[in-house]
């Protein structure tokens, strides 16, 4: 495996058992995700909010099993407490997290590979009886498909340095055997294979947000289309992994009037570890 930034890794997180628990109890994980959009020169600010729904598709190194995925899978040798969901290159989210970063993209075509590190904040609510909101609070990472280059592309770039920087920071062994072979490639063929053919297929749709009055690749870009397979050249050329790296996060119980509080955790890079303190909701 390429190397990770951590020599003797996170300490586990005391809210993640909790957190895992609440996603276990909704239909779909849907979260708000919220990032940066540059804003127009005439702006005031440098940047505008910009919030959407996503799905929450467990934390990076631990994929979700799933029967219907024969993608070949990494061993278990890592786990984290790092949020992943899947989106479209062609998309606005990708182009948020690199223009927020410290690289600071000015256009699309410098956010087309891995890389960003853009600040963001991801929110979801767990209805019914549990009546919990969980806010997360960090930067956004983009894994695609130079993440393990070939050929002509096998140097990395200082996108792919920094994602397996900043995210292997925050990877934590717990199998030593194994660890060589782990791959960040395989990683992303995993994630691209847990979901089904037509959420595959969506990767070959038309451009999103371009008029349906103006010329594209009709030949290849269809709405509903389906994939089975894991190789579709042009779908797992728009498919990225986006990866959360959460610096704090907070619990809402809302579950008792009476009872109401907020847990907030803290992440500490120097030691790795998580400090919580209680509030008033």
């Amino acid at each position: 495996m390429a190397s990770t930034s951590s020599s003797a890794g996170p300490q586990p997180a005391p809210w993640k058992s909790s957190f895992l628990e609440h996603m276990g109890q909704m239909d779909s994980p849907e979260f708000v995700f919220s990032s940066l959009h540059p804003a127009p020169k005439e702006s005031p600010t440098d940047y505008l909010p910009r919030a959407r729904y996503c799905i929450f598709r467990g934390f990076w190194a631990e994929l979700p099993e799933n029967k219907h995925n024969d993608a070949p899978k990494n061993e278990q040798v890592y786990e984290s407490e790092l949020p992943t969901f899947t989106t479209d290159v062609r998309m606005a989210k990708p182009f948020e997290v690199f223009s927020s970063s410290s690289g600071h993209a000015k256009d699309e075509s410098q956010s087309q590979g891995s890389g960003g590190g853009g600040p963001c904040e991801a929110v979801w609510w767990v209805k019914g009886d549990t009546m919990t909101q969980w806010r997360m609070k960090g930067e956004a990472f983009i894994v695609g498909p130079d993440i393990e280059g070939e050929g002509e592309q096998s140097k990395e770039s200082s996108g792919v340095r920094t994602v397996k920087s900043e995210l292997g920071s925050r990877m934590r062994i717990v199998k030593e055997d194994g660890k060589e072979q782990w791959s960040w490639k395989k990683e992303v063929t995993g994630h691209f294979g847990n979901m089904s053919p037509g959420m595959r297929g969506s990767f070959k749709a038309p451009p999103p947000g371009q008029p349906v009055d103006k010329p594209y690749d009709d030949k290849n870009l269809k709405l509903g289309e389906k994939i089975t397979g894991l190789d579709d050249e042009i779908a797992r050329g728009n498919f990225r992994v986006v990866v959360i790296k959460p610096e704090e996060v907070e619990s809402l119980d809302l579950s008792d009037p009476v009872k109401a509080r907020r847990q907030i955790y803290t992440f500490d890079q120097s030691s790795g570890s998580w400090s919580h303190r209680e509030t008033w909701p």
